[in-house]
């Protein structure tokens, strides 16, 4: 819109635009107490007068944003030019107006859908959609406001530490209510709301302040996100449904990270790192204490897990040793061809064309719960009252692994090694040419990341109780593929994010379990199309991906000036 309304023509119009943004606002905060749906059996029941459901009052604070983005710079007051300036309230408004109407447009669609027809929308819905229309489309003719300098803003050490308690609060706060919705339509709403708010939060450019905030306190930021993760199983009041999705999430994420090493650090394409967790998981499991184990061998679970661990590096090695020397496609086919090879391999292993290993097809059934330190992950447990499941253990196990990865990957990414890594993604030859040995280091990265397949695998075994060959088909490579290339290449919290997504949106949405494989891709052409560095984006692959724009350059720069402003004291700086 910028290039079809002139500057000029939205400075004359700024004031009625505003007005008519404000009347919209009003109309979208006064739908928040009135029925939306005819029936109570769409969304949380929105057919009440005067007695919102929760997601109306969510939509009620998308409202009170665009009220107050548009209301408080009438005001006039000299103090607030400058606020105007950091937090971009022009641009702000609008994204919070757009973000606003598409969480009507949700919930009406989804009301429609569950109830049988657009007739089932009551006056709420329509006001709510109309406050929206009209709020956007006033948006349109303000002004654009100048980037967000948030960030510049000189703030005290316990402000920060404040700012990061409240948004690990509020993740954990979003992930207990959004997976304790079972209703697709009121999922898909509260993850409309979600998503406009971290994008009105990303314009205000909070998230830059946080990461600063995060960059000058990382201890209380590891601290504080591993204490809201152990506390969640204690948010969901003992639903095994939930905690079992949670730790299907953290063995999906451990195992992208490891082919996060591969992928996003050295630049290998992989498509059969799904083999590496399906070693991992049938050493486990032909070393369990199963009766359908086939090798009479039964060491402690921490020596199974490294040697689950070792056996896939093994293939790593095995694997990586001929083939790292092609690249590019002529490695993706190669890569493809033995996830395949171990599948038909373990089908094999039946006794009939191989030695009996894995019982073929029939896999390895009845694998025992773990049990460390006489703590039996199989059975329930009352903590602090709460009843912890099955599932919460597994949960929990998968989060001290999950932190070891981390730790794992965080260092080698910051080492000599990592560096390394990183000038064979860049220009192979170049880096062969300063010195780097890139054949060891590619092979390095080859059997590291399948070592931590392999450590995952070993948990995943005894959490699925069997193990059989039909598990590690092409598509769940394909789909920890797609984890790491959304969520952010070479970083941990956007795999973490990637694979939240691609584990979760299935089991919340299974009316579309049939056109899943569409929804990713879809997903995927959008984010290649408007965001293909990932969600959370490393600042080199950023300019990477964006290296003719300018305007991008500029954007890093100012990042990267801003996380290391602490270490200037003569910037200048807004004081808070």
């Amino acid at each position: 819109m910028r290039a079809i309304i002139p500057d000029a023509l939205k400075l004359q119009l700024r004031y009625p635009a505003r007005a008519v943004g404000i009347l919209g606002a009003l109309a979208m905060a006064a739908a928040v107490f009135m029925p939306w749906a005819y029936g109570p059996g769409a969304l949380d029941n929105m057919t009440l007068w005067a007695s919102p459901s929760p997601l109306q009052l969510f939509f009620g604070v998308l409202a009170l944003l665009v009220l107050a983005l548009l209301a408080i710079p009438l005001v006039g007051k000299p103090k607030l030019g400058r606020w105007a300036h950091i937090l971009a309230w022009n641009t702000s408004a609008k994204t919070s107006a757009i973000s606003a109407l598409a969480m009507a447009g949700v919930a009406a669609i989804a009301i429609a859908i569950e109830l049988g027809g657009v007739v089932n929308l009551d006056p709420g819905a329509w006001v709510a959609l109309v406050g929206g229309v009209l709020a956007v489309t006033a948006t349109l003719f303000l002004p654009d406001s100048p980037p967000p300098s948030l960030e510049r803003v000189k703030s005290a050490k316990w402000l920060q530490i404040t700012g990061i308690a409240l948004g690990m609060a509020a993740v954990l706060f979003g992930a207990a209510y959004g997976l304790g919705l079972s209703d697709a339509g009121a999922f898909l709403t509260f993850a409309a709301f979600l998503v406009g708010l971290v994008l009105i939060l990303r314009q205000f450019g909070v998230f830059d302040w946080l990461s600063i905030a995060a960059a000058n306190n990382r201890q209380v930021l590891v601290l504080s996100a591993f204490t809201v993760a152990f506390a969640f199983p204690f948010t969901q009041d003992g639903s095994d449904a939930t905690m079992s999705v949670a730790a299907q999430v953290l063995i999906f994420a451990a195992t992208a990270l490891g082919l996060n090493i591969v992928v996003g650090l050295v630049g290998l394409l992989d498509l059969g790192y799904i083999a590496f967790l399906g070693a991992g998981a049938f050493t486990a499991a032909v070393l369990s204490e199963s009766a359908f184990a086939t090798i009479d061998f039964h060491p402690p679970f921490v020596i199974t897990v490294l040697i689950s661990g070792a056996v896939a590096s093994l293939l790593g090695l095995v694997i990586g040793a001929p083939t790292l020397r092609v690249s590019g496609d002529y490695l993706a086919i190669v890569t493809l061809a033995f996830g395949e090879i171990f599948r038909i391999t373990m089908n094999n292993l039946d006794g009939n064309d191989g030695p009996n290993l894995t019982h073929g097809s029939n896999g390895i059934p009845g694998i025992p719960d773990l049990s460390l330190l006489g703590f039996d992950f199989g059975q329930p447990h009352v903590i602090l009252g709460i009843d912890i499941g099955r599932f919460a253990n597994y949960y929990w196990l998968m989060l001290l692994v999950m932190g070891l990865i981390i730790v794992v990957f965080t260092n080698l990414n910051h080492s000599r090694i990592g560096r390394g890594w990183v000038a064979i993604r860049e220009d192979e030859l170049a880096a062969e040419a300063m010195g780097v040995n890139t054949f060891a280091l590619k092979l390095l990265a080859f059997s590291g990341g399948a070592f931590l397949a392999g450590v995952a695998g070993a948990v995943k075994a005894h959490y699925d109780v069997s193990v059989t060959p039909d598990q590690y088909v092409f598509l769940e490579s394909a789909f920890l593929l797609a984890a790491v290339v959304l969520g952010g290449m070479g970083t941990v919290a956007g795999v973490l994010i990637g694979a939240t997504i691609l584990k979760l949106l299935p089991e919340k949405l299974r009316f579309f379990s049939d056109y899943r494989l569409l929804l990713f891709g879809l997903l995927m052409v959008v984010m290649m199309r408007f965001r293909p560095e990932g969600i959370v984006a490393d600042e080199r692959r950023q300019l990477e991906f964006h290296d003719d724009s300018e305007e991008l350059a500029d954007e890093v720069e100012e990042e990267l000036i801003a996380h290391h402003a602490h270490l200037n004291p003569d910037r200048e700086v807004f004081e808070l």
